[in-house]
């Protein structure tokens, strides 16, 4: 397993589970994720992961996907989870997943690409406006504007000031309804949705202040049925599947669609190329399938047909603890304490030092709860979230709400 964060812990928890008992490492991981998954080193070289032995690599966060580390790892004869650095591309490049998204006819906002403010506010038609970073952002590269002031300000902060690098803005059109997050695994072929999540982006209570990887997620989704997924699955995901394999880079791996449920139906907001954060955290506790035989599949061409997903009827809810000043800024070095409680905890931000999980910035810990509807899910996770203790600790008292 590839990365550090609470993903990475809570994959490392379903590849455990699996009846065919995996021996599971991890580079880099964390304190929570070194109980469970030994450190492995030389994760970084593909030669040394050939040499090790190791049937699998997992990659789970989008830096290395979209750095190539797929590539690296199949010219090294070692089987890797994940799209190779072409395909990545659907995450690494905003501009190019709306080339995309427009070649295989998939209902998205509509937008401009611009490299200059002026360029930019003259693309503006009406007010509320997506204003994206066309690169990498953590997460944090979205701004919606309100007024012209906003957003002018906005792309000067992008373009100007390079905040998020030299990539173009994306100017896209505002789309209204509430979203919803759909993690479909990939063969190069087909796509198998898996359980619809909601994750909750914003640092404030009431979707207030400024966006984030992710304050919390749940599991399933009132009002999302078979016939909306299925919708979901041939309209969005396998269009998209399908468009790579024509340009003659398959995609294998997770094709996460960021998805707003308009009054025209389900419309893309942005792709990504991995297991979503904190939205993994709350679907892999419902997943009853063995999830090593799902990415074992996912690597084979055509290897998702017949695949059967099972799952527990209950609902997951996570709620993340992250560290004073996220995400402006964040603290560390804070001693964690209440950490054998109830919930299931996976630690993203968290180190060891002198026999003691003390905090390591941004997202701290998540912690999630299954029950038997949402709102009990709800209660039993903040209960637990509620027991852990560390100075600064900063959480939304809203999610799943």
């Amino acid at each position: 397993m590839i990365g550090s964060g609470g993903r990475e812990h809570a994959i490392v928890r379903a590849l455990l589970r699996s009846p065919q008992a995996p021996e599971v490492f991890c580079s880099p991981g964390n304190a929570g994720i070194a109980l469970e998954a030994p450190p492995f080193d030389g994760a970084d070289d593909p030669a040394a992961i050939a040499a090790a032995g190791i049937d699998l690599v997992v990659v789970g966060p989008e830096v290395p996907l979209v750095a190539g580390f797929v590539d690296r790892c199949q010219a090294a004869g070692v089987v890797a989870f994940g799209p190779v650095a072409e395909a990545a591309k659907l995450e690494g490049s905003k501009a190019y997943a709306k080339e995309v998204m427009e070649a295989a006819g998939v209902p998205t906002a509509a937008y401009t690409v611009v490299n200059d403010v002026e360029s930019g506010v003259a693309a503006i038609t009406s007010y509320p406006v997506a204003l994206k970073a066309d690169g990498l952002a953590a997460g944090k590269g979205v701004v919606i504007a309100t007024d012209e002031a906003e957003a002018r300000a906005t792309l000067e902060d992008m373009i100007v000031a390079h905040r998020f690098g030299d990539a173009p803005v994306v100017v896209e059109e505002f789309l209204a309804g509430v979203e919803l997050s759909v993690l479909a695994l990939c063969d190069g072929e087909s796509a198998l949705p898996l359980a619809p999540a909601r994750d909750f982006k914003r640092i404030g209570e009431g979707d207030t202040g400024p966006n984030t990887g992710g304050m919390g997620a749940f599991s399933p989704v009132d009002g999302v049925d078979a016939a909306l997924m299925e919708d979901v699955r041939v309209r969005i995901c396998q269009p998209v599947v399908d468009e790579l394999a024509r340009r003659g880079t398959p995609f294998h791996g997770v094709l996460y669609a960021g998805l707003m449920l308009t009054a025209d139906g389900p419309k893309v907001i942005e792709f990504n190329v991995r297991f979503g954060d904190p939205e993994t955290q709350a679907v892999l506790p419902r997943l009853r399938s063995d999830l090593l035989d799902l990415l074992q599949r996912s690597v084979t061409p055509g290897g998702l047909g017949g695949a059967v997903l099972e799952w527990d009827e209950r609902a997951a809810v996570t709620v993340v603890l992250a560290s004073r000043g996220y995400p402006a800024s964040s603290s560390s070095g804070d001693v964690i304490s209440g950490l054998g409680g109830s919930g299931e905890v996976t630690h993203a931000g968290t180190a060891e030092r002198d026999g003691e999980i003390v905090t390591a910035g941004g997202r701290v810990l998540n912690v999630t709860a299954l029950g038997e509807d949402r709102e009990r899910a709800r209660q039993a996770a903040y209960a637990a979230a509620d027991v852990i203790t560390f100075d600064g600790k900063t959480y939304r008292r809203d999610i799943a709400a």
